[in-house]
């Protein structure tokens, strides 16, 4: 099972390594961190780097793709990282972003028809590619797979590994990550936040977008 996930300047991290905490769990995984150029990628805001051992233009086929998003995605799709998606959509089993990494596979022409989810404050910008939000944290549609804002990667990490070997193996990855989330706030979606701090989070990524 060789699963990718390529990074690009500016990604969220957990966007990437929530999903690649389930899924290297998976019998035989293979996973394979890439990028445009191989070599060291930095997340937003600067403070963790991971390396990308291969370049995209060395990987022609995969049979999972999980690409994360960050607030740069959009322009990491028109660098190119969308061109290369489109080429290797064909060969997967599995095509799915986590995020705004939905941008990426939507500049693709991954989502056209179907429906999809992302961060909330990003849903706007599916219908630019053809697709309709769906207010779910995990939204399956063929062998495609969306998943919400950042921490809704773990949880489509195991949707997926459920799809791939079944309930049994995906409890026994989600009790092995110990994925029992008891936060101490409610307020994990803009519709149970209060509006002051719905307020606050737009500016906060306004500015890192900027």
């Amino acid at each position: 099972m060789r699963i990718v996930i390529p990074l690009f300047d500016g990604f969220t991290a957990l966007d990437a390594v929530g999903p690649y905490e389930v899924l290297c769990r998976l019998p035989d995984a293979e996973i394979i961190w890439t990028a445009l150029e191989a070599g060291p990628v930095t997340a937003e805001p600067g403070a963790l780097t991971l390396m990308a051992k291969v370049a995209t233009s060395e990987i022609d086929a995969c049979d999972v793709l999980v690409v994360p998003g960050g607030p740069r995605s959009r322009v990491a799709a028109k660098a190119g990282l969308a061109d290369w998606v489109r080429r290797v959509h064909p060969s997967t089993q599995w095509t799915t972003s986590v995020c705004t990494g939905a941008d990426i596979l939507g500049l693709a022409g991954v989502l056209q028809g179907l429906e999809a989810t992302t961060h909330w404050s990003a849903t706007g910008r599916l219908a630019e590619y053809g697709a309709t939000y769906t207010e779910e944290r995990v939204v399956v549609q063929g062998k495609v797979v969306t998943a919400a804002g950042v921490s809704a990667g773990i949880d489509m990490g195991l949707t997926l590994a459920s799809l791939i070997a079944g309930d049994d193996v995906a409890k026994a990855i989600q009790l092995g990550i110990e994925y029992d989330p008891q936060p101490a706030f409610d307020s994990g979606s803009v519709a149970k936040a209060d509006p002051a701090t719905v307020d606050r989070l737009r500016g906060l990524i306004a500015r890192r977008s900027g």
